[in-house]
């Protein structure tokens, strides 16, 4: 039942020590609003994190030929590795464990101008094999991508991106047009998206095989790169050593020689950055925590001193025939007042000033590198308010028990 004489009471008693009682709320509140900041602050940077690798599939291993730093079977070091489409071959046929795997093969820089309608443009050509678009999360909007009969039958066609035809083609169709690249006519058959964002989308791409036909003597490829599938990373760990292994027999280098090729394990950079925000996080519940635990050990503390100071009015009170369960309720109401409506509040400001940065970042479009999107869960910041709430009435469940074992006769002497 509610009784509204003791929460008269309540309130008096609080506003009579205004600034004590100031004191106290504030470290709740700020125990809530630090731990609700921290979180939306580490989700932000994991956020950002995530976002540098949206362009490119996290279980994927990128390939790249290099020198030889060391000699080996008689042949001299600084010899320069070449990839060509046996290595692909290699790779693809011969090494467990992969799942998509493409080539690249780049053009010269006085090649890459595309020309429409006799007006040059200056766009990336990319040489691929149709796998290309699950290494860089390509997604075909019209058209078609490149498949295998492209490759097998050297056809001279091409994938653009949307804001290549946006800028090109504007709102004619682009599916079936005509594109020049080195002087040599390609069909477009499909325009795609790309989440690694605008420059993504000024690419080209045409079948590795018809650019090493039209504009080189071999078949040179400038690096390969492929997916590992559901691979965890100690597997795909093995995966690039056998990788290493291969093309250290075919190209006779050192399996040691760290600088003959160069792999980009996205799978373990990945991990690597996904462990540290484990740690980052466990650290931010570390300090949220702590700072929750110090502003109800406040709240304790300031009951035993609310019932030191009404040490004689309780004992008047008992004398008057209160029972030890309304002196109890009473301390108890009191404290959970002060962490509950601290708490809310803290948590209120907090989730409020992380929507303002959001929208901040958003509307204004703001470049903020590593940190994107930062939000809360609020159930689990609820979650621990209550917690903070339940924290705050077993602290004050001390102090009232201390007051309703308070004599009246010593009470009242005091």
């Amino acid at each position: 039942m509610f009784d509204l004489d003791k929460w008269q009471e309540i309130f008096l008693s609080l506003s009579k020590h205004k600034l004590r009682t100031g004191l106290t709320a504030f470290g709740v509140f700020w125990g809530i609003f630090m731990l609700v900041l921290l979180l939306g602050a580490g989700n932000g940077l994991q956020n950002g994190a995530a976002y540098e690798f949206r362009d490119d599939a996290t279980n994927s291993l990128w390939i790249y030929p290099r020198r030889t730093s060391v000699a080996f079977k008689g042949l001299a070091k600084n010899r320069e590795i070449k990839f060509d489409n046996t290595d692909y071959d290699l790779l693809k046929n011969k090494t467990s464990g992969t799942e998509y795997i493409t080539g690249r093969f780049y053009l010269p820089a006085l090649l890459e101008k595309m020309v429409y309608n006799n007006v040059q443009y200056n766009y990336r050509v990319r040489c691929v094999h149709p796998d290309h678009k699950f290494l860089e999360n390509t997604e075909t909007k019209k058209g078609r991508f490149i498949n295998q009969t492209d490759i097998e039958n050297f056809r001279k066609v091409a994938v653009i991106g949307q804001l290549v035809a946006d800028e090109v083609f504007g709102n004619k169709k682009a599916i079936g047009k005509y594109i020049q690249i080195g002087g040599i006519s390609f069909q477009v058959t499909g325009v795609f998206t790309d989440s690694g964002g605008e420059d993504e989308m000024r690419m080209i791409y045409i079948p590795v095989s018809i650019a090493q036909r039209c504009f080189s003597t071999s078949e040179p490829l400038n690096q390969i790169m492929l997916t590992t599938g559901e691979a965890n990373l100690e597997e795909v760990l093995k995966i690039e050593q056998d990788i290493i292994n291969k093309l250290a027999e075919k190209h006779q280098f050192s399996p040691e020689d760290q600088q003959a090729i160069r792999i980009r394990n996205q799978v373990e950079h990945y991990q690597s950055i996904l462990n540290l925000f484990s740690i980052i996080n466990l650290f931010i519940w570390i300090v949220g925590i702590g700072s929750i635990i110090a502003g109800v050990i406040g709240v304790s503390n300031i009951m035993l001193i609310v019932v030191k100071d009404r040490t004689k009015e309780i004992g008047i009170r008992k004398a008057l025939g209160a029972t030890p369960e309304s002196i109890i309720s009473m301390i108890l109401q009191e404290a959970v007042l002060i962490t509950s409506v601290a708490g809310y509040l803290g948590m209120a400001i907090g989730l409020g000033l992380i929507h303002l940065i959001n929208r901040t970042i958003t509307y204004y479009k703001i470049d903020s590198g590593f940190f994107r999107d930062p939000h809360v869960n609020i159930s689990m910041v609820l979650a621990a308010t209550i917690v903070v709430v339940a924290a705050g009435a077993i602290a004050g469940l001390i102090p009232a028990l201390k007051a309703s074992r308070i004599s009246p006769v010593e009470a009242m002497r005091d």
